[in-house]
């Protein structure tokens, strides 16, 4: 009989993703799940000393856009390890520009940024809406967030026919000609029942007041604004400003003739933000799994990787680091026996002592062999969909991969459970796979290499394979997403023993 895994990880990461439109919805996605399994919520300007403890879950944010999670072994005592798996949560998108109202021939258009390295032509001709934050003004006078994600198309970024622009190659320019149309000027003035010259008697009265900005009504398309507002739940004059991008309205699905394949938007890297938080999750799913634990349990998904990662919410900024200073000095539970555990006379070197016993996954996606293009890939190293997570591996320290981690990996995936087939259910193993570039080619970069720099934590990067990485429409394995979650939830079930018998020093 078939061995072949279930598609219920896979159908579950489907309603993460088309719920996850933007960093900050990823980052709600996450709170949801985390806070129904009993997670609470603690925030970074507070102090932990009484609200952190042995036995306890919790979560943070930052900028609403980056979220670390935790769960604390009750044999947990400072200095002790930190098993952690980093992931982010932004992926390329056209960002709406802070004014970004404009018309030419007949068409209302918005003007947009890129963010990110996308591949922008395959932006062009989709269905695409918008979705992200915006701040607006409460009756009290104070400011919040308000997540806003509109579901039908209103945007589309038309390409030219080609029997006006005969080319081999699809070339355009990304200040000029990508620009998505959002309707007619007549079909709008027409909904509002107003002139070309009213509406320039009100841009004029409006000048008279004295603003430091223009509005967001005069910066952006009315319509547009109007529109955000209603998803938001308030008036027009409410909002004072938005981060909006783009997104594709076409929902994530399963693919292939075996439904073997994932199409979606964001897989890079929302399916490993997914698989981190699910097998977080998963780990604790026993009540006395923390019981005889002496580490903690860690995932950090953070934002703006794709740029970079040096924001105050990513990955090179000093939020694990300013996280892991704080656990590492946590008291442990009155309930241990000194006789147990050596006691330490004091904290001074708790961090130091964390980080050096700790292993940090990072996780992103990596690259299948495309079959279209086999030149592109390494003899010896051509991952392919479906058969296991991929260990990234770079010489010139792209990736933070090396040998104890390749170890230590390997041992979690020889416990892991198997994922979900006809055999029986306590055979146990998961597979994974090798990948270097070939000498010839440019290499990618993760969060992995800053972390373990700025740490000195031991780390090693990997990811699920998938094609047309950084494409609107991504391609990936469907049974992949069950071999990560159960390969994270056998790291953190047994990373607390496998740690002392790998002794690099």
């Amino acid at each position: 009989m078939s061995s072949q895994p279930s598609l219920k990880s896979a159908e579950d990461f489907l309603s993460f993703v088309n719920a996850s439109p933007t960093p900050f919805h990823a980052v709600k996605s996450a709170k949801e799940r985390l806070e129904k399994a009993g997670f609470t919520q603690i925030k970074e300007r507070d102090s932990w000393a009484s609200r952190v403890q042995p036995g306890g879950k919790y979560f943070l944010t930052r900028n609403g856009s980056s979220i670390v999670a935790f769960a604390v072994g009750h044999k947990w005592k400072p200095g002790n390890p930190i098993g952690m798996i980093g992931a982010h949560t932004d992926s390329p998108c056209l960002r709406i520009k802070p004014v970004s109202k404009r018309q030419s021939d007949g068409f209302l258009q918005v003007a947009v940024e890129t963010y990110g390295g996308g591949l922008w032509h395959t932006w062009f001709d989709r269905d695409l809406s918008i979705a992200g934050r915006v701040m607006v003004k409460t009756e009290s006078g104070t400011v919040e967030q308000r997540l806003v994600k509109v579901e039908r198309p209103i945007l589309r970024v038309p390409t030219l026919a080609i029997h006006l622009n005969r080319q081999d190659s699809f070339s355009f320019n990304k200040e000029s000609q990508l620009y998505p149309i959002a309707g007619l000027a007549a079909a709008e003035l027409n909904r509002q029942g107003k002139s070309d010259e009213a509406e320039e008697k009100k841009a004029e009265e409006a000048e008279g007041a004295f603003e430091p900005l223009k509005s967001p009504m005069q910066r952006h398309h009315s319509y547009i604004v109007e529109i955000v507002a209603q998803e938001a739940g308030v008036d027009a004059d409410q909002i004072q400003d938005f981060e909006l991008v783009l997104y594709d309205t076409q929902k994530s699905v399963i693919g292939g003739l075996n439904n073997e394949l994932i199409f979606s938007p964001r897989l890079d890297n929302l399916m490993m933000s997914y698989c981190s938080v699910q097998a977080l999750l998963n780990s604790l799913s026993s009540s006395e799994t923390l019981n005889d634990e002496s580490t903690i349990r860690l995932i950090a998904l953070f934002d703006h990787e794709e740029i970079g990662s040096q924001t105050a919410q990513g990955a090179d900024s000093n939020l694990l680091p300013a996280v892991i200073r704080r656990l590492s000095v946590l008291p442990g539970s009155e309930a241990q026996s000194d006789q147990s555990y050596d006691k330490l006379d004091d904290t001074a070197t708790a961090y130091e002592q964390t980080l050096a016993t700790s292993f940090l996954i990072s996780a992103d996606m990596a690259h299948s062999v495309h079959p279209n293009y086999p030149e592109k890939y390494e003899a010896q190293h051509r991952p392919e969909m479906n058969k296991g997570t991929v260990i990234k591996i770079n010489a010139n320290a792209r990736y933070a991969t090396n040998s104890p981690g390749i170890v230590l990996l390997q041992e979690a995936a020889r416990r892991a459970k198997k994922a979900s087939s006809s055999t029986s259910s306590s055979s146990q193993g998961v597979p994974l796979q090798l990948f270097v570039v070939r000498n010839d080619s440019p290499c990618g970069s993760t969060i992995g290499p800053m972390l373990s720099a700025a740490m000195g934590a031991r780390t090693l990067d990997l990811g699920n394979a998938q094609l047309s990485m950084h494409s609107i429409r991504e391609t990936g394995g469907a049974h992949d997403v069950e071999h990560a979650v159960n390969l994270f939830e056998s790291f953190f079930l047994h990373f607390g023993e496998l740690e002392k018998k790998i002794v690099v020093d």
